[in-house]
């Protein structure tokens, strides 16, 4: 059993480091990628706020796909959706299309990343609890932040220097071509254990008992339905800081064309998660609650998004961006395995795509919002109003914490 255990952590880590280097090939451009092709702020923070709205018009049905299909078809379906759009958006890119054009296109890659949300976690939890696994979920999730972020910080990295020595579309064609990759490595090599598919046979009737039992112990259930409400601010916020970071610290350097700079931010936070992944295990001994330390991460987090705002100093802004990596990857295992841990298995999938539905709401408002201040205030303005709005998060997570739910001390 310890073996098999082994076995699925390696495919699970093989799976997060593949995703990761993929997406991440293009995280450290996009917004100068959106710029170039003829966008305002508001139109690029608008595009990504459609992606927000596919994700959340797609997260309930793509987890009822995983929890009725099974995990594996919902992880390739992912692969395939997501590689044919990211072709769609470089072609975009060539055209210089109108608006619409980029919103309809983010949609579908919102829908693309939902097969993936809460999928791939869930195919994680369910294999390790048949594999008989021991350990604390806190250490699998850390070393699984750690490994793609270690992926991140190649792709982000790679991504801008590819960038520099070509143009602002050839990270695309490589993040579509890996994803072809993992759909082949994914066929081989993942397995549904410890969860049985509800099959094809009467698939409406088995969306309906999915989604009724997913209200029932998602937003039901009042420890697990503030912790998503939560999501709706930090999840809106993040989204939009990773990519305003880009023309952020290269207006801070000096330079428009310097897209290496663009890629740093990815790099600096890829390389946060790695040392963060890797301290979640002990920043869970450090204190009884789980909620204790997601609780200081948000206000520590908040605190540092506006210094990013006030000190407006490319190195200063360095500094500070590796204190936000540091602590949001602290935290993020943490808060992985409260929320598992409240959740019953057959409804796994479909809960967490619930919580990733809320976080992708918080990503449709708030992108716009914060985009269209950054037009108005710049983007040191725009970074300071947002961590205004992800302390909103910490009242719900309090509230969490009150309802004294196990999983908050397991």
């Amino acid at each position: 059993m310890r073996d098999t255990a082994r076995r699925v952590q390696g495919v699970y880590f093989t799976l997060l480091i593949g995703n990761t280097l993929a997406a991440s090939f293009i995280w450290g451009v996009n917004t100068l990628f959106l710029l170039d092709a003829g966008l305002s702020n508001l139109e690029a923070f608008a595009a990504n706020a459609f992606f927000s709205v596919g994700m959340l018009v797609f997260e309930v049905p793509t987890g009822v796909v995983a929890d009725t299909l099974g995990r594996r078809v919902s992880y390739l379906l992912g692969t395939i959706t997501l590689s044919l759009t990211t072709v769609l958006y470089y072609l975009l890119w060539l055209t210089e299309a109108d608006f619409w054009a980029w919103a309809v296109v983010s949609v579908l890659l919102g829908l693309g990343f939902t097969f993936f949300s809460g999928a791939v976690e869930a195919w994680l939890v369910d294999a390790l609890t048949a594999t008989g696994y021991q350990g604390d979920l806190e250490r699998v999730f850390g070393r699984g932040l750690a490994l793609s972020g270690a992926a991140m910080f190649a792709g982000s990295l790679l991504g801008g220097i590819v960038a520099q020595a070509t143009n602002l579309g050839v990270p695309f064609l490589i993040r579509a071509g890996i994803l072809v990759v993992m759909f082949v490595v994914a066929a081989l090599v993942m397995r549904d254990l410890g969860f049985t598919p509800a099959g094809r046979a009467h698939p409406i009737e088995a969306t309906k008992q999915v989604v009724r039992a997913s209200l029932k112990y998602g937003l039901g259930r009042p420890s697990v339905r503030y912790v998503m409400f939560a999501s709706f601010f930090t999840s809106g916020v993040g989204f939009y800081v990773f990519y305003a970071l880009q023309p952020y610290l290269v207006e801070l350097w000096g330079d428009e064309g310097a897209y290496t700079i663009a890629g740093l931010a990815a790099a600096i936070l890829s390389g946060s998660q790695v040392i963060g992944g890797w301290m979640a295990p002990w920043v869970r001994r450090r204190f009884r609650r789980r909620t204790t330390t997601i609780l200081l991460s948000l206000v520590v987090g908040s605190l540092v998004l506006v210094a990013l705002g006030v000190f407006q100093n490319f190195w200063v802004a360095l500094v500070l961006l590796v204190v936000w990596g540091l602590v949001d990857a602290a935290a993020g295992p943490v808060q992985q395995a409260y929320l598992n841990g409240m959740i019953p298995s057959q409804q796994r999938a479909t809960v967490l795509s619930f919580d990733s539905l809320l976080g992708s709401a918080g990503g449709a408002v708030v992108q716009p919002v914060l985009g269209r201040s950054a037009d108005v205030w710049g983007y040191a303005g725009s970074l300071a109003l947002s961590g205004a709005i992800q302390v909103l998060a910490v009242p719900f997570m309090w509230l969490s914490r009150r309802q004294a739910d196990p999983a908050d001390v397991e």
